[in-house]
């Protein structure tokens, strides 16, 4: 983990309620999962209580569109109900989360232009910041134009990275 992540998580591991955004490029495919997966995490750890979490895009091609049907289907395979609606991302919702996680390079440098102050800009974190040693990639591919694999890929990261966020929070 970078040390900027680090000091950010150590921050957010005092609060009573941590408030988590996670950002793709659509907020249909790999942000609503990562927000479904986590929420998983922190149920079956009994911390609900303990984090808000939400998820958005980029763009805003497809606002009040539930996830993809590939992706809910391959998520619902393993237990995870994927029912958020794609929203856009806003400034106001860097004052609204305590981290804003993103899932590639190209989210990343995006929310950096969206972010109103450094402060703000200094809770951007990629996602691939939790993923185990070891793990071949450095970010979370777009499976959008993928196969089934893309999307299982997809869900491989993110269970792993979800569950390592959690235990960087506690």
């Amino acid at each position: 983990m970078t040390p900027a992540a680090s000091r950010l998580i150590e921050k957010l591991r005092r609060q009573p309620v941590v408030r988590v955004l996670f950002i793709c490029l659509g907020n249909i495919c790999r942000s609503p999962a990562a927000e479904g997966v986590f929420r998983a995490v922190v149920e079956s750890r009994g911390l609900e209580h303990a984090f808000e979490i939400d998820s958005a895009g980029i763009g805003d091609w497809h606002i009040g569109d539930l996830p993809d049907p590939r992706m809910r289907r391959h998520a619902a395979a393993r237990g995870y109900g994927l029912t958020h609606h794609a929203r856009q991302v806003k400034p106001y919702d860097f004052e609204r989360f305590d981290i804003v996680i993103a899932m590639d390079d190209n989210n990343r440098s995006d929310l950096r232009r969206l972010a109103p102050t450094p402060d703000d800009e200094a809770k951007i974190v990629m996602m691939s910041e939790f993923f185990s040693p070891g793990t071949h990639s450095t970010y979370v591919p777009d499976p959008y134009y993928e196969g089934a694999e893309g999307f299982e890929l997809v869900l491989d990261l993110l269970e792993d990275s979800c569950s390592r966020l959690c235990d960087a929070l506690q």
